[in-house]
């Protein structure tokens, strides 16, 4: 049974103080190791603070988020059980690298919060050949004549609507897969890593960043020319709204793949992206699951694209200096004040997530979910406002 109850409303949050910020982080390690004995070796997908978690397949583009978790749980207070438990799950991984019908742009995902974090963590070599497997498999995504990782796949031979959805397209996300292609070229020299990880990254800033700063959740080329076609949404409220899970996804992978690579396009285009959310959310300190709804449009929170956007800008923060960097950071600082006021799970007996109010796919009414990848994103975003600098990217 719950204990308490949270308010859908998201006023400005009081201060949240280091100190405040440090005791939030130690309820999420604790409900981390406390759920895991729940979990056994299940993922979990999607859930509620009141019904708990569905668990996921072994293909789901999500099934990493609580390994990730498990690691910056280990790295926060080195109990080795945490290390053991994440790096049980890398089985599944396994699965994944013998299937290629299964794989898709999420392998950066999938194979930096688990291998890539247990090898920097760790030196587990064997968990470095898992992502360089993994690496290449992305990288054989690459479609040269659009300069693009193709997102995602057919369901199969006879799926010809989803082929025809599929083809050619690139969506948001990918952005915060690439660190894994860096992560590979950093390890191994081999030049084709970076240069695909920047070809895309290029690409990206081009055609999904919309010269006001708002953005597309996707974009299509035509598959077999690479000619540009046109910018939609999947997620989103319309083609020509502003989905801020997407918005925040493309601050965080532009801001590490600077951090990386030293390209300022990058750190403009981070920039550019984060200071409209930072407009467009005017004082709000949870972001709606658009940036442009109408006003009788659902007005549902996004927990996730706010833990998302809060830890992209800290890396933000970190690459810029002065006044800049002040304002990047007092902007993650509101949004992760705001999470802490607002969808804080940690503080609610019986909870077995850390946020509420994420929104997974409004159109498809998945609203006020807790979230595997808004947990991890909220663990992060309170590690580097801590000071905590070693991550999987």
């Amino acid at each position: 049974m719950l204990t308490a109850t949270l308010s859908h409303s998201a006023p400005t949050p009081a201060l949240a103080t280091p100190h405040s910020r440090q005791a939030v982080l130690e309820r999420a390690v604790e409900r981390v190791r406390s759920t895991s004995r729940i979990f056994g070796l299940r993922n979990p997908q999607i859930g509620s603070a009141e019904k708990g978690w569905e668990y996921c397949n072994p293909f789901d583009w999500v099934i990493s988020f609580y390994a990730g978790q498990l690691w910056l749980a280990y790295q926060f207070n080195g109990e080795p059980g945490l290390a053991n438990l994440a790096r049980a799950r890398q089985a599944d991984l396994n699965l994944l690298l013998s299937n290629l019908a299964a794989q898709d742009h999420d392998l950066g995902f999938i194979f930096s919060l688990n291998c890539v974090a247990d090898w920097k963590l760790t030196g587990s070599q064997t968990a470095r050949q898992m992502a360089l497997r993994a690496a290449e498999a992305l990288r054989a995504r690459f479609r040269p004549a659009g300069g693009y990782i193709q997102a995602w796949n057919a369901h199969g031979t006879s799926d010809t609507a989803r082929s025809k959805f599929v083809a050619g397209r690139i969506i948001a996300d990918t952005m915060q897969n690439l660190a894994l292609l860096y992560w590979a070229h950093e390890e191994t020299g081999t030049p084709d890593f970076k240069t695909i990880a920047d070809a895309h990254a290029e690409t990206t800033r081009r055609h999904l960043i919309r010269d006001d700063g708002t953005s597309f959740h996707t974009f299509v080329f035509d598959a077999t020319t690479g000619a540009p076609l046109r910018g939609e949404t999947h997620q989103g409220y319309a083609h020509d709204s502003c989905w801020a899970r997407g918005q925040a996804w493309l601050v965080h992978g532009f801001a590490q793949s600077f951090r990386t690579t030293g390209n300022p396009a990058y750190l403009d285009a981070a920039r550019q992206v984060a200071a409209k959310a930072e407009e467009l959310m005017g004082d709000d300190a949870v972001p709606l699951w658009d940036f442009r709804l109408p006003a009788d449009a659902p007005q549902h929170l996004d927990s996730s694209a706010g833990a998302i956007l809060s830890a992209g800008l800290f890396i933000l923060a970190d690459m810029t200096s002065g006044d800049e960097k002040i304002r990047w950071r007092a902007f993650a600082e509101r949004l992760l004040n705001g999470l802490i006021e607002t969808c804080d799970l940690t503080q609610i007996e019986g909870a077995q997530g850390l946020l509420d109010y994420g929104a997974a796919h409004v159109r498809r009414g998945s609203v006020r979910n807790m979230l595997p990848y808004g947990d991890y994103y909220f663990m992060e975003a309170l590690m580097r406002s801590l000071g905590h600098s070693r991550f999987c990217w």
